[in-house]
């Protein structure tokens, strides 16, 4: 029986015997594990009453009080566990670090439907396709649905305001609805629109039937040119089928899941099958404490990744595991619930599905193999570069760079790493506002005013590398040691990564701040290449930022500026006149005779883009 200050015995005096969900508190606030039962009495004497692992032992003798929720089923408690989990983040928890929402192909319901990548709410009428791992398995998709069917991948805007065909239908991979098209040009665009639908859905052999019968119908018509247009699109179908070597006879949307962990390090890969044909595959690497084994990952995992509300309502039929999950019952009771249709866990199969089964576990361990490998170059390059600056125990790392083009829209990065690599959830960019242009001195201490304006605030890094020389570096050194100064915490050491001789790579100098002393590191040093993956990391994001804010300002529109325009009645005065120098050249009394534009606007328009 644990020894813990916790008064456990008055406690499971007051617990139900009812499902539900249980938060075991740290603190007073903090919650430290969320956990659900089919019996909340049960399970939480287990914890106190019975021998327990190593992770659970820590875990105990850290609570400060437990709370539970009852619900009306295991199910129920499930749901409610995952969605504690996504609130709190619990340190004893596994935690599944991915909470974008899943991107689909979406069809557009217009008079010319457009084919386009969505990711988010499905606000938009149309037939939505997927979801997909990741966005570069919908932008795959969507170049291979270009080489296969000509209909319009432009936005709406773009679609409504062009009076002649763009290059796309000049290479023959749009029909161009853009312009006006006539009834037999119309019959074909709705055509195309059905064949990738049915492609979509997987019905691959019934277009290709429909496909060959219109080639043959065509020719009977003597319509030859348009006759080998459908032939070659037959080949070219026939073509993609033969490049996806991996698809069977499995016509329902099956996930196929394996899981491995190795060296307190942990990997769950998905593979997505929809309609006999694998349309992408993902590895996740779970958060796990020490303790933590198979069975524990695969039950959190599932119940996190699959009762996520960024899935958008999506879930395939049928679930291949590669153990049999604990929670498998309850978590297909709830996603039944969720989905209006019956949503099956398996893990003993054979044929068809034996075969994705296995290619899923090699997949995970190969991942697992390359994530270890990956880290544990990580940690050299890092336990490389305290050895060189004389330092210990570094846990984070930012760099600073500054982006501008002759001194115009200046925008300033700033990329955080730790000891497992980038860690992109604490990338900043900073607009730079009210310096002389160009000024790359007076835009770094802008920045770090701006990042350390309250060191108490967020995470303090160990080391601040800045891209560029002793000018920057001056800028850092009067910063930091300011901020710092009476604030009780450890000031980060500063780094400048100053570029060498003909800006070549390899030839940078690390200069210390404060000492300015000096460090060259050869090429092949690992230290220098983690600074170098800092520096450059930095430079990318700072040049992404620039060129974003840059293309914001080129498409801005005067008539946004003016008062009293609006969304509505800019597009009345850019389809009225035809564009801003439309408008530009229209006097007063044109401008009134667009609707919504009464004489006082008129003037002030007027006035506006004239003065401009």
């Amino acid at each position: 029986m644990p020894d813990i200050s916790f008064d456990y015995k008055s406690f499971l005096k007051t617990v139900p015997d009812r499902p539900g969900s249980y938060r075991m508190y740290g603190d007073q606030d903090t919650v430290i594990y969320v956990g659900k039962a089919s019996s909340l009495k049960k399970r939480l004497s287990q914890y106190f009453l019975k021998q327990v692992n190593v992770k659970t032992d820590a875990l105990i003798h850290h609570i400060h009080h437990i709370e539970f929720t009852v619900t009306f089923s295991e199910a129920e408690a499930l749901i409610l566990e995952n969605e504690l989990i996504k609130k709190y983040q619990p340190r004893y928890n596994i935690l599944l670090r991915d909470d974008k929402s899943y991107p689909y192909l979406l069809l557009t319901k217009h008079k010319y439907p457009g084919l386009f990548m969505h990711r988010g709410a499905r606000k938009i009428q149309g037939e939505y396709f997927g979801p997909f791992p990741d966005a570069s398995a919908v932008h795959e998709s969507l170049k291979i649905m270009q080489k296969l069917f000509p209909i319009r991948q432009c936005t709406d805007n773009v679609l409504e305001h062009r009076s002649r065909p763009c290059l796309m239908a000049q290479i023959g991979k749009c029909l161009a609805p853009c312009v006006p098209m006539s009834a037999e040009q119309q019959d074909t665009y709705e055509r195309q629109v059905e064949n990738v639908r049915l492609f979509l859905k997987g019905r691959d052999q019934e277009l290709l039937i429909k496909l060959s019968d219109l080639m043959q119908k065509l020719a009977e018509q003597m319509k030859f040119e348009q006759a080998a247009q459908v032939r070659d699109q037959i080949m070219a179908l026939r073509k993609v089928q033969e490049q996806n070597s991996i698809s069977g006879d499995l016509m329902i949307d099956i996930d196929v899941i394996a899981h491995e962990i190795k060296e307190a390090v942990a990997c769950v890969h998905v593979l997505f099958i929809r309609h006999g044909r694998i349309i992408g595959t993902r590895s996740y690497f779970p958060k796990i404490s020490d303790g933590d084994d198979k069975d524990s990952l695969l039950d959190a995992f599932l119940s996190q990744f699959y009762l996520s509300p960024t899935r958008g309502g999506q879930y395939p039929r049928e679930i291949i595991t590669d153990t049999m999950s604990n929670e498998a019952q309850a978590l297909s009771k709830a996603l039944t619930d969720l989905c209006g249709h019956e949503v099956r866990i398996v893990s003993s199969v054979r044929g068809e599905r034996a075969k994705y089964l296995k290619l899923a576990m090699e997949n995970a361990q190969a991942s697992l193999k390359a994530k270890l490998s990956s880290e544990n170059s990580a940690r050299r390059r890092i336990e490389d570069l305290e050895k060189v600056l004389g330092v210990s125990g570094v846990e984070h790392m930012e760099c600073y760079d500054i982006s501008h083009t002759m001194g115009e829209l200046t925008v300033a990065s700033c990329v955080s790493f730790n000891r497992e690599g980038p860690d992109k959830q604490r990338y900043r960019r900073f607009n730079i506002e009210g310096i002389t242009p160009g000024d790359d001195f007076a835009a770094m201490h802008q920045v770090l005013t701006r990042r350390f304006k309250d060191p108490k605030e967020g995470i303090c890094p160990d080391i601040v590398f800045i891209d560029g020389g002793k000018g920057q570096l001056k800028q850092a050194e009067d910063v930091i040691g300011e901020r710092f100064k009476d604030s009780g915490i450890r000031p980060p050491l500063i780094v400048a990564v100053a570029k060498g001789e003909g800006r070549k790579e390899g030839l940078e100098t690390l200069i210390r701040g404060y000492t300015h002393e000096k460090y060259h590191l050869k090429l092949e040093d690992p230290a220098l290449q983690l600074v170098l993956h800092i520096r450059d990391e930095s430079h990318r994001f700072a040049i992404t930022g620039h060129r974003g804010r840059r293309l914001k300002a080129r498409t801005h529109s005067a008539l946004e500026d003016i008062a009293g325009i609006g969304p509505k009645r800019r597009q009345a005065l850019l389809k009225h006149f035809g564009g801003s120098q439309g408008i530009k050249r229209a006097g007063i009394d044109e401008l009134k005779k667009v609707p919504g534009i009464s004489e006082d606007l008129a003037n002030t328009i007027y006035e506006a883009l004239h003065t401009i």
